[in-house]
């Protein structure tokens, strides 16, 4: 499958680790081509974050092992976008 588009919900520890670290893990991943990291919760222990990905042919599996490599761990897709183009959300009317 061609994914052009994933959202993971993550959630690392507040002290480790950075944005960075897992920013440069998930970069390194072959398919992507750029990444938006929003923190999204923060409490006493951990952080909340939505983790943005886009590119081609992006490898599932190689992306979660890689932001998982650096401590953090991925709970679930909540975006999925795959095909030969991306389609953007259309609202519905009720």
């Amino acid at each position: 499958m061609n994914i052009r588009r994933i959202v993971l919900d993550v959630d690392k520890a507040i002290s480790r680790p950075t944005l960075i670290e897992i920013a440069e893990a998930a970069e390194r991943v072959p398919g992507v081509e750029g990444l938006n990291i929003t923190v999204t919760e923060i409490d006493i222990e951990t952080v909340g974050m939505d983790v943005t990905v886009e590119g081609e042919r992006i490898d599932y599996e190689m992306l979660v092992s890689a932001i998982e490599s650096t401590g953090a761990v991925v709970h679930s897709i909540d975006h999925l976008a795959a095909g030969t183009r991306l389609i953007e959300g259309v609202s519905r009317q009720r």
